[in-house]
């Protein structure tokens, strides 16, 4: 197995480019990576990075042997999950991201639920709101609310997720309601979701007049959903939210629609991981669980009354 070590720790080396940030998502120290690394190069007799004091980038070598370790792995991973399928005990650990509300309110809860059933299954979940790199992170799936940008990750699709605009009863009063989408911009103070590299803001709202994508502004800006919604609560602004996530407080007043007859266009919500996990079986296992469950819980929480 050390041989195979040293292959994991290459990959992981070459896809996130620094020695220290491998060694932490293997959970080994980096003495631990660099020795496996001068091992597998010792072994090949050749240089496959070039390692300085502050930078690390690999060689020609480097780059010609990247793929084939790839395939060695996936080849290794593909027939253990045909032996665990075969034992019907799948095993291991996976690792798995998720946007903040939706991690926090339906998907979290699911994780103890489902380690009770399958307990050979460890489950670790990274919660953001940010988009996060499947490969460069370690992930074997992750949540999503959007439109993908990777076109090289397979997509599985959950439900689409109705929207809305919402503000709190205090904000509306001094404020007062708007009447179109045009005085969203010119007179109100929206709450939006910024984190780095987010593109430029705009609400796409669905109005008499077709979809039209509205450019908002405020005067605070977060990379944390809930941090908005609380702001919200407390009169800030107008925030957009997916129903599930401000179901509880529309229905206990806390909030109320703005702008119902020009609501938001639905986000898709999909689970997004790369396609040579499609025969994990622990994987197949969590995911088949996890969006029959977030069906269910959305369903009940979108439902009228």
């Amino acid at each position: 197995m050390a041989y195979l070590d040293n292959l994991r720790t290459f990959v992981r080396v070459y896809e996130l480019g620094n020695m220290s940030a491998a060694a932490r998502d293997l959970r080994i120290s980096a003495a631990v990576a660099s020795a496996r690394i001068a091992q597998l190069e010792e072994h090949l007799d050749v240089r496959l990075f070039l390692r300085t004091t502050r930078s690390l980038a690999p060689t020609e070598q480097g780059v010609l042997f990247y793929p084939g370790a790839l395939k060695v792995l996936a080849a290794l991973a593909e027939a253990e999950a045909e032996v665990t399928a075969v034992t019907h005990s799948p095993r291991g650990t996976l690792y798995i991201a998720a946007p903040l509300g939706l991690g926090r309110r339906l998907l979290a809860p699911l994780i103890p639920e489902f380690h009770a059933a399958y307990p050979l299954i460890s489950l670790r979940l990274r919660l953001s709101d940010r988009k996060l790199d499947l490969a460069a992170e370690g992930l074997d799936a992750a949540f999503f609310l959007g439109v993908p940008e990777d076109s090289t990750l397979h997509i599985r699709k959950i439900a689409d997720c109705a929207r809305l605009l919402c503000a709190a009863p205090d904000y509306l009063a001094r404020r007062g309601m708007p009447e179109t989408s045009a005085a969203l911009r010119a007179e109100h103070d929206c709450l939006n979701l910024r984190y780095p590299g987010a593109p430029e803001f705009q609400w796409p709202l669905q109005t008499p007049d077709g979809l039209r994508r509205i450019a908002v502004r405020g005067p605070f800006e977060s990379d944390d959903g809930d941090v908005l919604t609380g702001w919200a609560l407390a009169g800030h602004g107008i925030v957009l939210k997916p129903v599930f996530e401000v179901a509880s407080h529309l229905r206990a007043g806390r909030l109320v629609p703005v702008l119902p007859e020009e609501p938001p266009i639905p986000v898709q919500l999909a689970v997004l991981y790369a396609h040579r996990n499609r025969q994990d079986p622990k994987l197949r296992l969590f995911l088949d669980f996890a969006v029959k469950k977030l069906r269910n819980a959305l369903e009940a929480l979108t439902a009228p009354g």
